[in-house]
């Protein structure tokens, strides 16, 4: 089996690569085409090849207009190159991302395509941009989510065929610990003496950090870190933050990532409700991790909750938030148990073993 899957932003990399690794451990032939990682080092490919056939002028910083300029004018003759040369060497072609939905539909290889719905719809959206997504699940033959809640939105919300799509769980990131060459902390934050509460990821308006800063008020005697690259104004977090709250507002190599989660001794996910939302990259690698994790009730996140892996708290309530985040700093029989769903999780239904053979059915069953 001759797979590639292709993303022209190198928008999910870390997925890319444990995908890309998993269906190569299982025997096929894998290509990933995408184009130069903006933000630092990639991960080594293991078993597949990569091509960086995208936007191979595109300049300037990372997130930055000219740099998003110039991937806009590079986009339709990328597709195109790819469509004509690269795509007939491969049997089916697995998608995961199509970042210009007003066009892409018309630019599919004539080969067999998978789209994986790592957002089910565009989180803050452009005017006509989720019309345009809509078109492009009917414009593939499958479509990859990663819960049952994603499956439902998709055929219940939007009326895709049932038939084409296929739930495949988001696997645990076990490569993340396996760092060759872990970094340390900062200087400041090793010297931090007690609990810590992680969030980690993109700073994003969804994400509930302003739930998470207004619920850690009356929490002593830990520490809340708010790590990653902000994507939203950081001066009022900032303003609104307990003294007890550190910001890390930045990328966050793949180096420095295992010393941030081996040192938190609970990880956050508080989003806020909202129906566009499946699964998650940081949710993924607590598992890997063996964190215990409090999640909001939202998307997928309650499937991970329900294998014993997470607790649950509704979204966008600072009570049930500060509860549950209290009590599993002051009882360590619970995150042991939390922690051992984790570990269970990530060895078993979430595995990227698990994901790859699915992955693979998918692709036999689409060939023929």
């Amino acid at each position: 089996m001759r797979a590639h899957l292709v993303d022209p932003s190198a928008f999910t990399l870390p997925y890319d690569h444990a995908l890309a690794t998993a269906l190569a451990g299982a025997g096929a032939d894998v290509e990933l085409i995408t184009s130069r990682f903006a933000y630092g080092e990639a991960p080594a490919p293991d078993g597949y090849e990569v091509r960086e056939m995208f936007y191979r002028h595109a300049r300037g910083a990372a997130g930055s207009r000219a740099r998003l300029a110039a991937k806009l004018v590079e986009h339709v003759p990328d597709m195109l190159r790819y469509r004509a040369v690269a795509a007939q060497a491969a049997d089916v072609v697995h998608f995961q991302w199509l970042p210009v939905q007003a066009i892409d539909r018309w630019l599919l290889p004539r080969r067999p395509t998978v789209l994986t719905a790592h957002d089910l719809l565009p989180r803050e959206p452009r005017p006509g941009q989720a019309r345009f997504q809509r078109s492009l699940y009917d414009a593939v033959d499958a479509v990859v989510v990663h819960s049952e809640y994603g499956r439902g939105q998709l055929v219940e919300e939007l009326g895709i065929d049932p038939g084409k799509v296929r739930m495949i769980h988001h696997g645990a990131f076990k490569h993340l610990t396996l760092q060759s060459a872990e970094l340390p902390l900062p200087d400041d934050l090793r010297a931090v003496d007690g609990p810590v509460v992680l969030f980690f990821g993109l700073l994003r308006p969804y994400k509930g950090i302003e739930v998470l800063l207004d619920a850690w008020r009356g929490i002593e005697g830990a520490e809340l870190w708010i790590v990653g690259r902000p994507r939203m104004p950081i001066e009022p977090l900032r303003a609104r933050a307990p003294a007890s709250v550190r910001f890390v507002p930045r990328y966050v190599s793949d180096a420095e990532l295992p010393t941030f989660f081996r040192r938190a001794d609970v990880v956050v996910l508080p989003y806020s409700r909202t129906e566009r939302f499946d699964q998650s990259g940081v949710l993924a690698t607590a598992l890997a991790f063996g964190k215990p994790t409090v999640v909001s009730d939202v998307g997928g996140f309650g499937e991970v909750a329900a294998a014993g892996a997470a607790r649950l708290v509704p979204p966008d309530d600072r009570d049930a938030l500060r509860d549950a985040i209290a009590t599993l700093l002051s009882d360590p029989q619970e995150r042991e148990g939390l922690a051992w769903g984790a570990l269970t999780a990530a060895s078993g239904p979430y595995s990227w073993q698990e994901a790859a053979a699915q992955t693979l059915a998918l692709y036999r069953e689409l060939v023929g």
